[in-house]
């Protein structure tokens, strides 16, 4: 278990803002020389605190202008009703992410389409054909003013 104290959460801060930044530059952010940042970073690979890095895509650019969030409630609770769900949405290129959740409902979805008819086309096509679903309920993002995804 790595300790994480103020300079490892000075990286770990920099790191989600830019994950592209170099060594160099990180090591003057955070005060530290370059061989000490990078063997912090590289203890925080390695612990698995920083799991990977990836690029941050724009949907707007891609043609995806519309974002929803839906929660969706299985009519049978059982393993293998969520196991048909999770392959089903997870072959589905308009879902984003996937959340098994407690509440009223069993899972909360982010999709990304080209459009409303895209969505209606999801909606129905995939969404409504998939066994065990009971209900669909959208929210539709009409802004993001805060969104630390990577």
């Amino acid at each position: 278990m790595i300790k994480i104290d103020e300079l490892n959460r000075k990286i770990l801060r920099e790191l989600s803002r830019d994950g592209r930044i170099s060594n160099l530059d990180l090591a003057s952010k955070v005060g530290l020389s370059p061989s000490a940042c990078l063997r912090r970073v590289q203890d925080l690979e390695r612990a698995g605190v920083i799991a990977g890095y990836r690029a941050v895509l724009n949907p707007a650019a891609l043609g995806l202008g519309f974002a929803a969030y839906i929660g969706v409630g299985l009519s049978e609770h059982t393993k293998a009703a969520q196991e048909t769900f999770e392959r089903a949405v997870s072959r589905a290129p308009e879902v984003v992410e996937c959340h098994n959740i407690t509440g009223t409902i069993e899972y909360l979805l982010r999709v990304e389409c080209a459009d409303l008819p895209g969505y209606k086309t999801f909606h129905t096509d995939v969404l409504g054909t998939l066994p065990h679903v009971n209900s669909i309920t959208t929210y539709v993002v009409m802004g993001s003013p805060k969104d630390m995804r990577a």
